[in-house]
């Protein structure tokens, strides 16, 4: 399904404007995605007064307009001022929708949430993302289509390369170290706090399916689809697991395995613990532990 997606054909200029903003998310994923698993952020937005919402807002909208007139999260070059304006509004919404998408996902904004709290809330998490959106193609190098001859010259070498059934090994062992060693930093930063028990306790059966397709396609869309470094390489790889669809399950599972040795290892499961709070937990860390294996895989 994912691939159908991927391939749809539409209109160039639509395209592009879907990868631009893909991207952005992408980059705000990898940068906010820490900071939603924090119960001071939570508390801290409940009871956030309007006044100081849009404080927070105009800040956080200066230091985006700063970093996009040095490289906004678009390939195009910002001319004007206010090509930088225009695009700081949209990297701003762009957060906002992603941070509350993430809050509902994890139960923390619910149809019980009065509108003052959820916009708190919706305001505090939106900062790391709209920073990370405005430093899309900054956090992770992006591929220049400018070098497409340099790139069809070494995906020539690559396709070469891949016939070896030891590089396509290599290929693989690359990829799950890269993987395990991006989700475990980032699992290792929230296995240790209560923010993962206290999620657990809302979570049920349907959400807990959603956080695993949601953590399946922000995995996906970072690497094979947000046009950062060596896109176009991995979709040509060969061998085990390196087809995207595959390669986007497998590190999944990486990723989860990693959860739970981080889970383990700061004693927030035991062997006596019930089968159900086994998954939880390592479903819910193992969201932000996948987004953190993405960035691994693409910076081996």
């Amino acid at each position: 399904m994912i691939k159908k997606i991927h391939n749809l054909r539409l209109n160039p200029v639509w395209q592009k404007e879907i990868n631009d903003i893909i991207r952005g998310s992408a980059g705000g994923f990898l940068f906010g995605i820490p900071l939603l698993y924090t119960f001071e952020v939570w508390q801290a937005g409940s009871y956030l007064q309007p006044p100081l919402m849009l404080c927070i807002l105009a800040v956080t909208y200066c230091v985006v307009l700063f970093f996009n007139r040095i490289e906004g999260f678009r390939r195009k070059k910002r001319k004007t001022f206010s090509d930088a304006f225009f695009e700081s509004i949209e990297a701003l919404a762009i957060a906002v929708v992603c941070a509350t998408l993430i809050m509902i996902l994890l139960q923390r904004i619910t149809l019980q949430t009065s509108l003052e709290e959820a916009l708190g809330k919706i305001i505090f998490e939106s900062v790391p993302f709209a920073i990370g959106v405005a430093l899309s193609r900054l956090i992770l190098s992006e591929d220049d289509p400018s070098n497409s001859s340099d790139d069809q010259d070494k995906n020539q070498h690559s396709t070469f390369k891949k016939s070896s059934k030891k590089a396509r090994v290599n290929d693989t062992l690359s990829d799950l170290g890269g993987t395990m060693t991006g989700a475990m930093i980032i699992a290792f930063s929230i296995a240790p706090t209560d923010e993962v028990t206290e999620l657990g306790v809302a979570s049920s059966p349907p959400w807990l399916i959603a956080i695993i397709f949601a953590s399946l396609l922000i995995s996906y869309m970072i690497v094979f689809v947000a046009g950062f470094s060596r896109q176009k390489e991995r979709r040509q790889h060969q061998g085990l697991f390196q087809t995207p669809e595959s390669e986007t399950i497998f590190s999944y599972l990486v990723s989860l395995m990693a959860s739970v040795l981080m889970l383990l290892f700061f004693q927030k499961l035991s062997f006596a613990d019930p089968w159900f709070l086994w998954m939880r937990y390592t479903i819910l860390l193992g969201l932000p532990a996948s987004i953190g294996g993405a960035a691994g895989r693409l910076a081996v």
